[in-house]
């Protein structure tokens, strides 16, 4: 098992560096750069400007009036303005240097989890990153944990009586929860219970209330909860489906299979013979794929919901990030987030072996 681990850590590295490659090539051939930006915002404002340019790193400004010069052609928009100008932003922005320069760079930075300064909020991205991880934690956490605990046992009780009233009208209720997306559910849960026209339960927005500090820690465990409440049903709610009936076809293909029926041959009970041979067979998949379902609802599943409840957690951050243009949060949270996700993947194949022993990494072949 320990080569097998060394192993797959190795190949984390060729993979983690492909992914950031493929990335930094898209988005900087992609139109709408942070040079750009900004150009389009001074010609928005008409031929007269006078322009403070911040120096990367120093907090100067210098005042530089706009002159009647030739644009340099590298940027859309530039006509008329100053190339020294021009050549500040690319300084102060980093795209003085040659882009093969500034992925090495960036790459020797990030080896050593220094991920820079966001160009637009004055912070440096990991402490962005750190802020936002409670709101997003939460969300995939707590998400996964009750996605689990409503999939397993109904996907359970559904292949145990597959075929029945009970299969139909629990298929039924799956079907319309997935066709309803969570963002809204999650707008149909605040109307009705969050002060829109119908009852005032629950907040409209945050993690905690603003007097959480004062609060006992029951009080502040209870406030935690009832904040949370209303985004993550709206994130279960379409969440469970596809776990429920992957359990559900899971324990049907193990149900027919030889040790099942020689077991049920010798007289045991069918109790014994669901939970004591075929849920563990049958939840290795299920519960091996918990990792993969975390960061999937981390990642990608909480960004409509964040801003719907006006929480600031890491999907907003990326999606304004994405937005602006912000290349350094952009980056940072992705080579983070990637490398989250590969640890993740390996993770969720070493439950195989916690789940059932029987599984040797070792013997397969690489």
């Amino acid at each position: 098992m320990t080569a097998y681990i060394i192993r797959r850590l190795l190949l984390m590295i060729p993979t983690l560096f492909a992914i950031m490659v493929i990335n930094f090539v898209v988005i900087h051939v992609a139109p709408g750069g942070p040079v750009e930006q900004i150009i389009a915002q001074l010609t928005g404002q008409g031929a007269d400007i006078t322009e403070r340019v911040t120096r990367a790193g120093t907090g100067e400004t210098t005042v530089r009036p706009d002159r009647a010069a030739t644009s340099t052609g590298k940027y859309r928009g530039a006509q008329g303005l100053d190339p020294e100008f021009i050549k500040q932003l690319e300084k102060q922005f980093g795209f003085d240097k040659p882009l093969h320069t500034r992925f090495f760079d960036m790459i020797k930075n990030y080896l050593t989890f220094e991920f820079g300064e966001s160009f637009y909020r004055d912070r440096k991205v990991i402490d962005l990153v750190i802020d936002k991880m409670p709101v997003s934690i939460s969300l995939g956490l707590w998400t996964t944990l009750l996605v689990y605990l409503i999939s397993i046992p109904l996907g359970i009780a559904k292949a145990r009586r597959d075929g029945s009233r009970f299969d139909v009208w629990t298929s039924v209720a799956i079907v319309i929860g997935t066709a309803i997306p969570s963002f809204l559910f999650a707008v149909f849960l605040l109307v009705l219970f969050a002060g829109g026209s119908y009852l005032d339960w629950f907040p409209l927005s945050g993690l905690v209330s603003e007097n959480w500090q004062a609060l006992s820690w029951p009080e502040r465990i209870l406030d935690y909860f009832w904040h949370l409440a209303l985004p993550i049903t709206a994130m279960t709610i379409g969440g469970f489906a596809t776990l429920t009936m992957l359990t559900k076809n899971s324990f049907l293909d193990q149900v027919h299979q030889q040790y099942v029926i020689t077991a049920r041959a010798k007289g045991l009970s069918e109790q014994r013979v669901m939970y004591r041979h075929v849920f563990r067979n049958a939840m290795l998949i299920v519960i091996a794929g918990f990792p993969g379902a975390f960061v999937g609802i981390l990642f990608t599943g909480s960004l409509l919901i964040e801003i719907i409840f006006s929480l600031d957690g890491l999907g907003l951050l990326g999606f304004e990030a994405a937005f602006n243009r912000d290349y350094p949060v952009m980056f940072g949270t992705l080579y983070f987030f990637s490398l989250l996700g590969l640890i993740m993947n390996l993770l969720g194949d070493l439950m195989y072996t916690v789940i059932d022993p029987r599984i040797d990494f070792e013997a397969r072949e690489v």
